[in-house]
């Protein structure tokens, strides 16, 4: 209908308006609606039936409520009070300490203390890092011989890094950001929750009298100078600040003073992943560049976790006030505040510094540190050089964060209580009764409805708006009072319910990162004008134009140094990984291999399924890395890779391997890869629950099976490689029980399969019967009911820790790992012995084939440094730096392995376990092994049938092929 009356269409266009504005505010009022209603006037501190954790801070600090504060420091004399420890040394004269004392990897020292009065202590540490593996020392307290609280056990202590020089410029223009090295200085720190919750420093409980303290290495050595109890004192607010501070007479040069401090300029790093970065996205960013990559910013992605800071030098010419501005932006998470502390000289001068928070934003933010009006804070600073730090905290939401945590915990706890009596599939027919069986249940789902709800309220209220991250937590407080009200329903949700558990796991690892870009600092006189360049819409606009026009003139995605492909000197490496993996790869070579060797090198970042088809066509690389395991022998085959026994050293470059790490690699006498990662492995268990049910950690495949009624009478389950995926079905524990019955894959000459020998039979019938006798499942997520309790032991890949320990933050220190689980058997002297034989598998890298003899030597010489112990250890730790503790690095140099961030019990274990490795043997025609020995164990599983039948008819089909292969490419076949 078409409108003619223009007075009419005027009004509705202007009733469209309104409306919209009405929609728009009661979506506003949405986002800022609060729950209330839902929990005002009760208590939510009560336990409700003792679903609640024992040993958390909070509850330690309830414990000593009606205790006061310590008012005096009290000094532990760390030499003369000190109880017998191995692993520690007394220093004299130490880095300009008089003395020190030396607590190293096995130490756990105890000093007696005595203590004036009753109360609440910080514990403050004096202490320099000594070189080891490069990352934070880690301690666990005891206090009384007693653990305090969870956290306590976990104490880290930051190390130092700098740039080791300038940034260089490579042959394209660009500038290369400097290695990280350590600095070695004398530092202080509080012991503090290392996840960030808890922003100020623990607080102890000490009675009068002689107390013991113990510190016990979790990981890396320390020098100690001084432990002292400090009395707890309240930060002071600005006003008294400023009334402590001495009067200033300034000149009008002070006055007007302007420092810029760039923010890829600082002086010391807590992390070697906080180095300086670069961007393109805002003209504004100092310096600018559209053709060039200028390291114009430091922080970001990497400046994300809790305790990690970033230091700056600076200078002031007169005693006096000055005012500091920061140039921040926060444009990682919607509805999130990316905070702060600010510390000058080591010390956070006043409260109203100790969380500056950045709201998100796409645009950099410069903001002069001011109060609620808009004044500009003044600091007092004498003349001469001056620290300005900035660290991550989670301010104000961290308590809130904690509170989450804490109820993903609980809430795990109840869903198995639940699980005990229904299973995970309960029957929706059936009347389970829930509220006669568990009412402590039903009231604690209550009870955590009304925590979440005011959680949800108190996180909006902090931010100004409520972000998506929040809504599982609100999802699962409407859930959960829903359970309350008619616990009926609670059968008919518990899948829901687990996985909104899971994903408000999901989202407090998210909301617990609090990254930020830092541009520049400035530090400035009272009086001082600071000018900024604000981004407009036409300087966006021109930024953009000019950003398109230098894609048709510069190659972004050149990284480093680039040389004429040409040339026949230059080595062409592809690497079948990440740009991350790339640009770190580059940088290394750039500024250590290149140097060294004067062998110029390309790398370039591939797909791993390109490389077949370059190679056929004459224009592949000449090293290829992170390759397959399953790969090399494959192109050995075809006489499309070099066989590395030609060059004279290759003995003293694979003696850094263990055997199995390049078994794979080995066909008819050669060895055509150098191993770049390895793993296997481990038994994951929950301590808690293990403990809980009164079971001990099985150490031999018997043990195994006699807890599993126990286990699973609690329809709990455990968790085994499986072949249910049918994408990627896992034969790994099959292997290892082969190698642990003392069978093999196939015979000596690599002509036939011995997986039907009397160990493989014994091997492949345990193995199926873990499933149709046990009922072990064949289809689950691991890391999911790990978390959940569900499947309290489980065998994973070890590097299956990376993502625990990231994303399961409510169990840490209730998990860990151990050897696999052996067989038992006799060695020839008859003496019995547990065989935890696992099987291994990794990447590797290897030299395509090459008829230039000077290229194969420099193409050799890249993969001596590659897999040399000082670069895999390099690359493993900046690798890990840059994406965090899940991107651990497997790498498979034993001596590398050692210096990697692993604490020394994990590092015990992994060894140990290492040592029984197998490497898996590649024959021709070897891929039809893994595909039909699936199909016999699904057909064994799935159809019920014969295991001794099943294996052997598909043995006769492996070995058909094996022999139609060797044919093929005129190998021997009898």
């Amino acid at each position: 209908m078409k409108i003619r009356n223009s007075k009419l269409r005027n009004a509705m266009i202007a009733a469209g308006i309104i409306l919209t504005f009405f929609l728009l505010w009661k979506v506003k009022g949405q986002d800022m609606v609060n729950y209330r209603d839902k929990y005002e006037g009760e208590s939510l501190a009560i336990d409700a039936g003792g679903i609640e954790r024992s040993n958390t801070y909070a509850l330690y600090l309830q414990k000593y409520k009606d205790s006061g504060y310590a008012t005096e420091d009290v000094r532990v004399d760390i030499f003369d009070d000190i109880a017998e420890s191995e692993d520690t040394k007394e220093y004299e004269n130490y880095e300009g300490a008089v003395k020190a004392l030396y607590t190293g990897e096995k130490a756990a020292v105890t000093w007696k203390v005595t203590v004036p009065e009753d109360g609440f202590y910080n514990l403050y540490l004096e202490y320099i890092n000594v070189k080891s593996r490069g990352v934070n020392a880690e301690r666990a307290l005891y206090i009384n011989g007693k653990i305090p609280f969870s956290g306590a056990d976990t104490l880290e202590f930051t190390r130092l890094w700098t740039d080791e020089g300038g940034a260089k410029i490579d042959n394209q223009g660009n500038e290369i950001r400097s290695s990280q090295v350590e600095v070695y200085h004398w530092q202080g720190n509080y012991c503090k929750d290392s996840m960030g919750y808890i922003t100020e420093p623990y607080q102890f409980y000490l009675k009068s009298g002689e107390n013991t303290l113990t510190l016990k290495t979790v990981n890396e050595p320390l020098v100690i100078k001084e432990i002292t109890l400090k009395a707890v004192k309240k930060q002071i607010d600005y006003e008294q600040y400023i009334q402590e501070e001495p009067k200033a007479e300034m000149s009008e040069k002070a006055r007007q003073y302007v420092q810029k401090l760039q923010g890829e300029e600082s002086y010391l790093r807590s992390d070697p992943s906080l180095y300086p970065k670069y961007d393109r996205s805002s003209y504004t960013t100092e310096p600018y560049s559209i053709t060039k990559t200028v390291l114009n910013y430091i922080g970001g992605e990497s400046w994300s976790n809790p305790g990690q800071w970033i230091e700056w030098m600076f200078e002031v010419p007169e005693d006096g006030y000055y005012c500091i501005t920061i140039k921040g932006r926060q444009n990682y998470q919607r509805g999130s505040i990316s905070c702060r502390a600010l510390y000058i000289d080591n010390k956070i001068p006043f409260a109203e510094v100790s969380a500056i928070g950045f709201s998100y934003s796409n645009e950099w933010n410069t903001i002069t540190l001011s109060d609620a009006d808009g004044n500009p804070y003044h600091f007092y600073l004498t003349a001469g050089r001056h620290t300005l730090r900035l660290e991550a905290t989670l301010g104000g939401i961290g308590e809130k964060l904690n509170s989450l945590e804490d109820s993903v915990y609980r809430l795990n706890e109840v869903y198995r209580r639940i699980l005990v009596l229904t299973g995970a599939s309960p029957d929706e027919f059936r009347d389970y009764n829930l509220q006669s069986v568990y009412p402590e249940v039903i009231n604690a789902m209550g009870l955590e409805s009304k925590r979440l709800y005011k959680t949800v309220d108190d996180i909006v209220a902090y931010t100004g708006q409520k972000s998506d991250k929040i809504a599982s937590a609100q999802t699962l407080a409407i859930q959960l009072e829903k359970f309350h009200k008619n616990p009926d329903k609670i059968t008919l949700g518990l899948t829901s319910f687990k996985d909104n558990i899971t994903a408000m796991g999901a989202s407090l690892l998210s909301m617990s990162q609090t990254k930020l870009d830092i541009d520049y600092l400035v530090v400035s006189g009272t009086d001082a004008s600071i000018e900024y360049e604000k981004e407009t819409f036409i300087g966006k606009v021109w930024h953009e134009i000019k950003s398109f026009a230098a894609t048709f003139f510069v190659d972004y995605n050149a990284v480093g140094d680039v040389y004429d492909s040409k040339d026949d000197e230059v080595v062409k490496v592809w690497l079948a990984s990440g740009r991350d993996q790339g640009t770190i790869l580059k940088t290394m070579v750039d500024d250590t291999f290149v140097p060294k060797t004067d062998i110029k090198v390309n790398v370039e970042i591939v797909n791993p399924s390109a490389l077949l088809s370059a190679v056929v066509a004459g224009r592949g690389p000449d090293v290829a890395l992170t390759i397959d395991s399953t790969q090399p022998v494959n192109y050995a085959l075809r006489n499309a890779v070099e066989d590395l026994t030609q060059f004279n050293d290759f003995r003293d470059v694979i003696s850094q391997f263990y055997e199995s790490a390049y078994r794979s690699y080995e066909f008819e006498g050669g060895v055509y890869a150098i191993p770049e990662t390895q793993s296997y492995n481990v038994l994951f268990y929950r301590k808690d629950i293990m403990k809980e049910l009164g079971l001990s950690i099985p150490g031999t495949w018997k043990d195994l099976i006699t807890i599993l009624p126990t286990l699973q009478g609690n329809n709990m389950s455990v968790g085994i490689p499986t072949v249910g995926n049918a994408l990627s079905p896992n034969l790994t524990l099959l292997y290892s029980l082969l190698y642990q019955n003392g069978g093999t894959i196939y015979d000596d000459a690599g002509m036939a399969s011995t997986i039907s020998s009397e160990a493989g039979l014994a091997a492949f019938s345990l193995y199926t019967k873990m499933y149709t006798d046990y009922s072990l499942p064949l289809e689950y997520d691991f890391v999911s009911r790990f978390r959940s309790g569900e499947m309290p032991l489980g065998i994973a890949d070890y590097t299956t820790y990376n993502t625990l320990v990231v994303s399961a933050p409510e169990i840490r220190g209730l998990w860990d790992f151990t050897l696999l689980p052996g067989t038992e058997r006799e060695d020839e002297n008859g003496i019995p012995y547990i065989d935890r034989s696992v099987h291994s598998a990794g990447n590797c890298s290897m030299m395509i084939k090459n008829e230039d003899g000077q290229k194969r030597r420099n193409a050799w010489e890249f993969m001596k440094w590659w897999a040399g112990t000082e670069t895999q250890v390099r690359y493993g730790r900046e690798l890990e730096s840059l994406m965090g503790a899940s991107a651990r690095y497997a790498t498979a140099n034993r001596k590398a392995f050692e210096q990697l961030s692993w604490s020394t019990e994990q590092l015990e274990v992994l060894e140990e376990q290492w040592k029984w490795a197998v490497g898996f043997r590649e024959v021709a025609g070897g891929y039809y092994t893994g595909r039909h020995i699936t199909n016999a164990s699904r057909k064994v599983i799935y159809s019920q049938e014969d295991p001794r039948e099943t294996l052997l008819d598909y043995t006769r089909i492996i070995d058909e092929e094996i022999t139609k292969k060797r044919a093929e490419f005129g190998l021997p076949i009898d």
